[in-house]
């Protein structure tokens, strides 16, 4: 039986790290506040008979072994790293929920099959470094020694220097890819959404999972004195790049039928003086969609509306490729076990897409993945008002416990699972 009082208290201690004066919290990827935290969830791991490791990355791995130690792991995970002023529940249920459900496992003294093991994926968040889920790309084989010199923060400090703050060593990242075989990936979630709390639904399964394509547009024009600068003679950059907000907003929106989202959520002007024509503006676009196709019309018709953009104002625009990702379709034997588990349960349940990326789209490429969400107050998340219940959160963690249990067995096995 999952602890409501227990895992009530480890978020609330949880919350407490990184707690800013409004209320919402901060733990940038490989920050004091964010190293903090990890701490805290190490010393849960090892209080629910966990052993630890850590990858090249700094991923945390909690291990509980099985009976046949050689099997294929089965895994749980998520991230507690957040957005700046964020919440404390977005990654946070996960793995919380996880630990909680290894925990119950060790207090009844049940016996697994197979190996489980809880992985707390680093740089979930793209906020620092501007590209997301940089964990689990590390540990699934996608992050490259070159990308830790080319994602850098506002500081100017890569992703590597970061790294080596932290006693890791950039050089043996390709050390941080999994090895072992997995037989099952699960991750509980918040929906971030409010499709669950629209339609009373406590659990979501997911089908598929939205991805990101995300550009950095840097418009380059002339920096000139606004008063003495005469209207027809102006390149300014800031105006091109208006219109190219505006075209991201069009364009998603033509598409939306088809689950196709679109922001610009980054805008830098220099010199910034309110007397200045601005000469140079940065911009952070970021276009996901549950389709391939429908994603990539929507960034063709942008490449080519801007080229228009830049003809017209007489600036340049460089268009930068930050990441460009495919959604993910999840195993459908996969939903279907899930829906089973969730037959065991008073839960009223659905299945439904993820619009938000998670650490579980690059580990569907290894195992069969699945994701449990749970209602999030208003659909709010990335935000100081987040909030999830405690009781859809234990829930959702029973579904997490029902599922290892049955997926954990020597006797159950994947009839159809190709990946």
């Amino acid at each position: 039986m999952v602890c409501y009082k227990r895992l009530e208290e480890n978020f609330q201690r949880l919350s407490t790290i990184g707690r800013q004066d409004g209320g919402g919290i901060t733990r940038l990827a490989f920050g004091d506040a964010d190293w903090e935290a990890r701490n805290v969830i190490i010393e849960l791991m090892k209080n629910a008979g966990l052993k630890i490791r850590v990858d090249a990355f700094g991923n945390v791995i909690g291990r509980r072994e099985g009976l046949c130690s050689e099997k294929p792991v089965v895994m749980l995970g998520s991230h507690i790293d957040s957005v700046p002023n964020g919440g404390n529940f977005d990654g946070v249920v996960g793995v919380l929920g996880a630990i909680e459900a290894l925990q119950c496992l060790e207090e009844q003294q049940e016996q697994n099959d197979h190996p489980i093991e809880v992985v707390v994926f680093m740089a979930e968040e793209s906020s620092r470094f501007g590209v997301a889920t940089l964990g689990s790309k590390a540990f699934c084989g996608k992050l490259s020694p070159q990308n830790l010199v080319q994602y850098k923060d506002k500081d100017g400090i890569t992703l590597g220097e970061a790294m080596q703050q932290r006693e890791l060593a950039p050089e043996n990242i390709r050390q941080a890819q999994y090895e072992g075989d997995i037989k099952a990936f699960l991750e509980l979630h918040i929906e971030q959404g409010k499709v669950l709390e629209t339609t009373n639904h406590q659990i979501g399964i997911v089908t598929g999972i939205a991805a990101p394509t995300r550009f950095k547009a840097i418009a380059t024009g002339q920096a000139d004195h606004s008063g003495a600068t005469p209207m027809n003679m102006r390149q300014d950059a800031l105006t091109a790049a208006a219109e190219v907000i505006l075209l991201v907003e069009q364009l998603s929106r033509k598409v939306a039928h088809l689950g196709v989202v679109g922001t610009t959520g980054v805008i830098k002007a220099d010199p910034g003086a309110i007397n200045v024509i601005p000469g140079r503006v940065e911009l952070g676009i970021d276009i996901r969609a549950i389709q391939l196709a429908s994603k990539q019309w929507v960034v063709d018709e942008l490449i080519a509306g801007i080229d228009k953009i830049k003809t017209q104002r007489s600036v340049k625009i460089e268009m930068i490729t930050l990441t460009d990702e495919t959604p993910v379709e999840l195993l459908a034997e996969m939903v279907e076990e899930l829906q089973d588990v969730c037959k065991q349960h008073p839960y009223p349940n659905m299945l439904m897409p993820s619009g938000a990326g998670h650490d579980a789209m690059h580990l569907a490429s290894l195992a069969p993945t699945g994701i449990v969400f749970i209602p999030c107050q208003g659909g709010v998340s990335h935000n100081p008002a987040e909030w999830a219940s405690m009781d859809d959160i234990v829930a959702g963690t029973e579904i997490l416990l029902t599922a290892i249990r049955k997926i954990a067995k020597l006797e159950f096995t994947w009839k159809k699972a190709k990946l």
